[in-house]
Formats: structure tokens, sequence, C-alpha cells
């Protein structure tokens, strides 16, 4: 791999697609490798803006301002980081040899789109998922619940990310609420919803997934230690590595993991979120980026999965190894302000081996996520017990 000077003529050029807390850790690590690096999302001054090179705030679901912009710039490498992207665009772009998309314009496409992906996972891939069921309005998904998919449920947008307009209802009382929470909560409102059966899983995990190249410039897949994490309506809470399961149920999850990889094709870090259920194992859903649960990485790995996703990018040798086991606790804004400001960060510091990861978001609101404590010890219990008070230790305040 061949890597220029940026801002100059031989630079290599990269553009991110959403530049939020997981986009700027994956700017400062392709900057460690001498990449221009050009940070876009829908809001000025996104965590990503603050450390690229050059900064753009536009509508990404608005096809002809993206590719306007492309063509501006003239990135090498554009890299998706969220999910409200005109991917039919992507897709153009990438047929006529503009820019590669990471990993595909086709994996963005689907993965964009719960119904894509589910439909590739469980229809076209075989594997094991909750039933489910797609609906475009209050009628079809009542009758959807009550003609196989039953109580409890999980309903969802289509195209959402973080838990937002996400429900998990008991009883036919519930559904109405829960649909008109899901049509407020999608990145982009397209009417759709998918509910799927809850399954009452031992516990989840992610398995963060590496498709990168061998010294013959062939592609080999790769798999971190598993993840565990802790939801809260669908938004991540605490992650832990490595997650304890055994051997052969391990294999079964990175075999899960490389088939749909494998199907969706291209470079980069995979976020494989699997139930596990005994000895079963159940495909929910995958991200083609760097995965929220997967920050815990900052902490536990030699090459966190920012690092790992730069390197698999830029076509270098990766390395998924186990550093450390450690934990990751969300830090919340508690308030809806604009330009808070952060308390107690030296308490929250004070134990050995905690670190505090605040993301620079300009605007707070109570459920958003602001920042991260993070933390090694000798068990994964031990350090999710110090994330924690890291993360409490920490007050937002409001500046007037």
């Amino acid at each position: 791999m061949r890597i220029g000077t940026p801002l100059s003529p031989s630079a290599t050029k990269v553009m991110l697609l959403g530049s939020g807390e997981l986009g700027k850790e994956v700017i400062i690590e392709l900057q460690r490798f001498g990449v221009e690096v050009i940070a876009v999302d829908r809001y000025d001054n996104a965590p990503g803006h603050q450390v690229a090179h050059r900064a753009y705030t536009i509508n990404m679901a608005d096809g002809t301002a993206l590719r306007q912009l492309i063509e501006e710039v003239k990135p090498d490498l554009i890299v998706p980081e969220i999910e409200a992207i005109a991917t039919d665009m992507l897709a153009e772009i990438e047929a006529e040899g503009l820019a590669e998309v990471i990993p595909t314009a086709r994996a963005t496409q689907l993965t964009m789109n719960r119904e894509g992906i589910r439909r590739l996972a469980a229809e076209e891939l075989g594997l094991a998922t909750s039933a489910y069921a797609f609906a475009d309005s209050l009628d079809e998904l009542q009758a959807a619940i009550e003609n196989g998919v039953g109580y409890p449920c999980i309903i969802k947008p289509v195209m959402s990310s973080s838990g937002k307009g996400q429900s998990r209802i008991n009883s036919a009382g519930d559904v109405s609420k829960a649909w008109d929470y899901a049509m407020s909560g999608g990145r982009i409102n397209s009417g759709r919803i998918i509910v799927e059966a809850v399954v009452e899983f031992d516990y989840e995990i992610t398995l963060l997934t590496v498709r990168s190249l061998n010294d013959q410039a062939n592609i080999i897949t790769s798999y971190c230690q598993p993840i565990g994490h802790l939801q809260d309506k669908g938004d991540y809470v605490e992650s832990w590595q490595p997650q304890a399961m055994s051997e052969a149920v391990l294999k079964k999850a990175q075999q899960m993991a490389e088939k749909v990889t494998t199907s969706l094709g291209g470079r980069g870090i995979f976020g494989v979120e699997l139930f596990i259920k005994g000895d079963e194992v159940y495909f929910s859903e995958v991200s083609p980026r760097p995965h929220d649960t997967g920050l815990v990485t900052l902490m536990t790995q030699w090459q966190s999965e920012f690092a790992l996703h730069a390197r698999a990018i830029l076509g270098l040798p990766v390395d998924t190894g186990l550093r450390d086991t450690g934990a990751s606790a969300v830090i919340y804004g508690g308030m809806d302000e604009q330009g808070i400001a952060y308390e107690n960060v030296d308490l929250a510091l004070s134990e050995a081996q905690t670190e505090i990861r605040l993301f620079g978001k300009p605007e707070s609101f109570i459920r958003r996520r602001m920042g991260v404590a993070l933390a090694v010890s000798e068990t994964t219990e031990a350090a999710r017990v110090k994330a924690k008070k890291a993360a409490a230790s920490v007050n937002t305040v409001a500046v007037k």
C-alpha cells in the first residue's frame, strides 16, 4: 500500500460520511498513517470535524448534494459511518469508479436498512434469527404480531441507530404507541418497520470481525475476542471484553460472522451482533464499521477496533490480539443543553487503569452519549465496577 502526503498532490484521501465519536477515533488512526481525512456530518462541529483535515456539513441523505461534494473533494476511499446516507448514490459513484466505498456500496445498502440485512442473513444465508416480519402500516403490524411473531416482541424502524424508535411490547394495547414511536425515531422516515419475536437469550455479544489483506493481497478474516454488552432500549450502556463463552459456541459465532461478512465483501471491521442461548447462536444485526460496544477495545486490545478499521481499509496488516481484560460504561448528557461542561473528571480518573473519553459533542440531550469511561482489571466484573464508578463520577452541568 502506497500512502501519500496529506494536503499535497500525492495525498491519500479518505472521506468519512458521519463523523461522530466512532468516526473521530477512525480519523485519528488514519492520520497516524499520514492519510488526508475529510469529515462529513449533518451538523457543524461534530466530534470528527474537530480532528479532520477538512470538515463539511451536508444532508448525506440528499444524493445530489452528496455526489457534488464527492466530485469536488475527489476522495480515494469513502467510509460510511452512519445510516442516513443516500446509498443508491454511493452505488452509482462506486460503479463509475469515482471512489472506492468501504467495505462496498452493496454492503452499505444492505446494512443501512434492517430489511436488507435480515433478508440476506435469514433468507439467503440461512442463519438462525428470531421470527420477524415487516410492516408499512399499523394494521399490517398488528396482523404480523397476531399471525406469527407473537408477544413479547421488538418493534424498530428499518433505518435507525442507537435504539432510536425501538420498543419492546408485551400486549396488543402497546402496539399503536410503539408504531408511532418507530415512525418518529427512524434516521430516514420510510414508513416501514421490522417486528421481531423476543429471543430470551442468556447473553448477547458483539463479535468484531475484520476483513483485511494478507501478504499475498488476499482477503482474510480474523476475529477479536467477543464483547459482552448491556443495552437499555436498544442503546448500549456497558460493554466488556472478553465475554466468557465455550469454545464450541464461539466457533459457531465465528462461522456465522464469517458467512455474513463474506457475503457483504470488501475490507474493514464489522460489528456482528449475536444472541447466545445455551449452545445456540442467533444472528441479530451487523454494522460494516466500528461498533459502539467496541469502544472498550481502546483499553483492551493492542489495536483498537478503530486502528483495525483504519489498517484494513488501507490494506495494512492487523492484529486482533487482546492485551487486557476490561470494560466500558457510557457517560450521558443528562440534560438538553448547548455547550455543557464536565465536572469531577479528576475524580473519575483517580483510580489506576481507568480512562475517560469525552467526545466533544456541541449539544447535549438527556440520553445522548457524551463520553465513555474505560477500565481494565483482572476480571470483567471488576473492570465493570471500575468503569461504572468512573462514569458515575463525571457530572454534566449547564453553562449559562
